[in-house]
């Protein structure tokens, strides 16, 4: 009996004292290295709650007296109750609904920032699909995924004080793009009330389609968007699969919707180990789970354009398989993805968890601009004025220089800062960037995966001659380029361009999907939303479908972003909308609606399409040619070859037995291509010639708009061949003797001779004028000497 009553003793002394949650679990990955000061800060708590090295309850709660899985995955530490930690059960320890006790812990300021992120309210993909079905909200941003409001306290704003400054007088210049609160978007209409209403469709597409990668739920369980929820939907490694790879007996390998490894992913610190293979960071892979519709920036970042093609084909002769939904064509990667970067090493901890503050749209959200490391020709990134390249404004800012950063926020230090003896670099809006440094008149970016870059500015490139001709004279010699124009004008080779967002919302026969917003609504006391049990609890009614015009990648046409500088521009929500009733019948079809007393429009309406300004994250070292923007008609907003190419887009097209004169035969026919009324230019042409806006450009910020009259007129150069040749050879005689010289010489005239000449041409027409000016002048002096001050010889002579 002795015996037996010190086996138990020993045995509970041993249940606190290890891990008991390893007995099922034992395997699984530390979710931290065990030396790490992470690790070190979740034992001591483990400790104060009365079980020692027992990390798991640190996060997750339970019951670790328990081996069986039901009392073990129920309630929590007595401890816990009292003090800081979990208060129940927590599956899914990074959940937003409950993570103020458990990553809130320690990251106490990313946590009270969550949910005023606009990677959770979503507030610039709901204002755009409010206003692609016909302005619902105006400009303004009332709405978000959830209820939510600044706080009261302007000093709860993350960032240096310089920055709170900087933000506040941009929301008083912007409100509209900055609102002190957000309320939930409306409730998914019923079949009845679209009757009604059809523009209340937009919540059924909102809640069906666009709001399921809010950082707040779920997100959808297919390839290429299975993620973690919360600080897990970027911290949690999961495959495009979503296949559990790590080492716990309890998760089936094979079941999809799993993390990868039980691992935290964050800085270049944390280690994870995956197999054999060892990395930090988090992979652009993970951010492209949500980034790869809209601007599609993710996949765009890794040079996936996608397409409407199968090919080309794999194992078996199956087809290529989706990702995201969706099948792509590799094109060219952006520059800083082949050097290794990933998306955290140039987005700060603000753009990335927010500052507490609302911003509608991501011109508010993101602080960082090219310029805070490259700098400009003429002045080092230290050297720029505050707000430099971000400034809300048509006149580039100037002002003192913004220097370096000295002093790094000590909740920033909980990640991962090198040290930077000569100061750290700012932001534009005045935050440091706590993964570069100055180095004499270099710049060093730390880069999460643990490589160091030793960046050249500009300025140095230009004082060591390392710039090329091409180079200098686009940044250097042409100040507007500089002063009013984007670094990626240029430098972002390609964007995806997908014209024509056809959406069909059908209520016919009962048909439901679910509400993922609903769902992530539906929150349970273990942190678990409606998304992680069974969504068939949240149908409503409607299906979406979706297709499209067609797909562009070359050439994006140019127009002015909300910071007043010239920037690439794609497709935002072009939607044409066709509803059909609960009863089968169209109530419309092929609806572009129209929004009076905007865009330049009077109570006619402009267009609710969109062609949004945008970084398409694809920049190469090599930029665009100067011919792609100066002669090319698309480039000012014409569209390809100033539109004319489609046929009239608002008559129905019928393509069968006609007579000449196109009377249709047969009495039984289909439409082919039916029209829409309202699109009376191609998708991509915004502006016509006279300077006459065409569909919205822009629909967040003031400043964005088309390119105005002046520099449209600057961009055109089309024409400039027909200048010269409509004359040459035949046309001059001096001309045409040379021609017919280098013809029996024997002198080919390449591109580089062409040049050459033109050069020449240029400079000698140019001194001829001067020259011929100058004495031209000094003759009509002299004539007016000669006739007004000269006096007769005669008249000089002495009397």
């Amino acid at each position: 009996m002795r015996a037996l009553l010190l086996l138990v003793f020993w045995s509970v002394v041993g249940l606190y004292a290890a891990n008991s949650c390893l007995k099922c679990h034992n395997g699984i990955e530390e979710i931290r290295d065990p030396h790490s000061k992470m690790m070190q800060a979740i034992y001591k708590v483990a400790q104060k709650a009365g079980y020692p090295m027992n990390d798991c309850i640190v996060c997750h709660g339970g019951n670790p007296n328990s081996v069986l899985k039901e009392r073990a995955h129920s309630g929590t530490v007595g401890y816990f109750l009292d003090h800081e930690g979990p208060k129940a059960f927590y599956p899914a320890p990074g959940s937003p609904w409950i993570n103020e006790h458990t990553c809130g812990m320690c990251h106490q300021e990313q946590v009270s920032a969550q949910m005023n992120n606009l990677m959770n309210t979503e507030s610039g993909k709901i204002h755009g699909a409010e206003w692609g079905f016909g302005g619902l909200s105006g400009y303004d941003h009332p709405h978000a995924t959830y209820d939510v409001k600044n706080p009261d306290d302007p000093h709860k704003r993350l960032g240096t004080e310089t920055y709170r400054a900087y933000m506040a007088k941009l929301a008083k210049l912007e409100p509209q793009g900055f609102p002190k609160k957000q309320t939930e978007i409306p409730p998914a209409p019923t079949a009845e009330e679209v009757e009604d209403n059809v523009s209340l469709s937009v919540y059924t597409y909102l809640r069906q389609e666009c709001l399921r990668c809010h950082t707040a739920g779920k997100g959808r369980s297919r390839r290429g968007d299975y993620r973690g929820i919360g600080c897990a939907s970027c911290h949690i490694p999961y495959s495009n699969d979503g296949h559990y790879e790590g080492n716990d007996p309890t998760i089936d390998r094979n079941a999809s919707g799993h993390l990868l490894v039980h691992a935290i992913q964050s800085t270049r610190d944390a280690k994870v180990r995956v197999h054999d293979v060892e990395y930090s960071g988090v992979p652009v892979e993970t951010c492209t789970t949500c980034h790869n519709r809209g601007k599609r920036i993710g996949v765009s970042y890794q040079g996936l354009m996608e397409t409407e093609y199968q090919g080309p084909w794999g194992d078996g002769g199956q087809p290529q398989p989706k990702l995201h939904t969706k099948r792509y064509m590799h094109m060219q990667e952006d520059v800083h993805y082949q050097k290794g970067m990933l998306c955290q090493d140039c987005h700060t901890s603000n753009d990335l968890h927010g500052d507490a503050f609302i911003a509608g749209a991501n011109l508010g959200a993101v602080e960082i601009e090219c310029q805070d490391c490259h700098g400009t020709t003429k002045k080092y990134p230290w050297e720029l004025p505050l707000g430099y390249s971000d400034e809300f404004d048509t006149k580039p800012k100037t002002g003192k220089p913004r220097g370096v950063a000295t002093t790094v926020a000590e909740y920033l230090k909980k990640g991962s800062v090198e040290p930077a003896p000569e100061g750290h670099l700012l932001s534009a809006r005045g935050n440091p960037l706590v993964h570069t440094e100055k180095k004499g008149n270099r710049v060093v970016v730390h880069l999460a995966s643990g490589k160091d870059l030793t960046l050249t500015p500009l300025k140095a490139l230009k004082e060591e001659k390392k710039l090329s001709p091409e180079a200098l004279t686009a940044m250097d010699r042409i100040a507007a380029h500089t002063d009013r124009m984007e670094c990626y004008t240029c430098h972002a080779t390609w964007a995806p361009q997908c014209y024509g967002c056809h959406v069909k919302i059908d209520y016919s026969g009962g048909k439901q999907n679910p509400d993922y917003l609903a769902a992530s609504h539906d929150i349970d006391l273990h942190g678990a939303t409606g998304e992680m049990r069974d969504l068939k609890h949240y149908l409503v009614d409607g299906k979406v479908t979706e297709t499209r015009s067609y797909l562009r990648w070359e050439n994006p046409p140019l127009s002015r972003n909300g910071e007043g500088r010239i920037s690439p521009t794609i497709p935002g929500c072009q939607v044409n909308l066709t509803v059909i009733g609960k009863d089968g019948q169209t109530i419309v079809e092929n609806l572009i609606p129209k929004i009076p007393n905007v865009e330049g429009a009077g109570e006619e309406g402009q267009n609710a399409i969109v062609m949004a300004p945008v970084h398409p994250h694809t920049v190469s070292k090599r930029s665009r040619s100067c011919e792609s923007c100066h002669t090319d008609p698309k480039a000012a907003g014409y569209g390809v070859d100033h539109g004319w190419l489609r046929a009239d887009q608002t008559r129905d097209t019928v393509i069968d037995l006609m007579t000449a004169d196109g009377k249709v035969l047969p009495h039984r026919y289909k439409v082919q291509i039916p029209g829409i009324a309202h699109l009376k230019n191609d998708w991509d042409r915004f502006v016509d010639e006279n300077g006459t806006q065409l569909q919205t450009v822009g629909n967040h910020w003031k400043l964005s708009a088309p390119l105005d009259n002046e520099t449209r007129a600057k961009l055109d150069r089309s024409g400039v061949c027909l200048s010269c040749h409509k004359t040459i050879p035949e046309g001059d005689l001096a001309v045409s003797a040379m021609v017919h010289m280098s013809r029996y010489a024997g002198i080919e005239v390449d591109n580089a001779m062409h040049r050459d000449i033109l050069n020449k041409t240029v400079r000698i027409g140019a001194w001829a004028q001067v020259v011929g000016g100058f004495f031209g002048g000094m003759f009509v002096l002299y004539l007016l000497y000669v006739v007004f001050l000269r006096r007769d010889p005669k008249e000089r002579r002495w009397k």
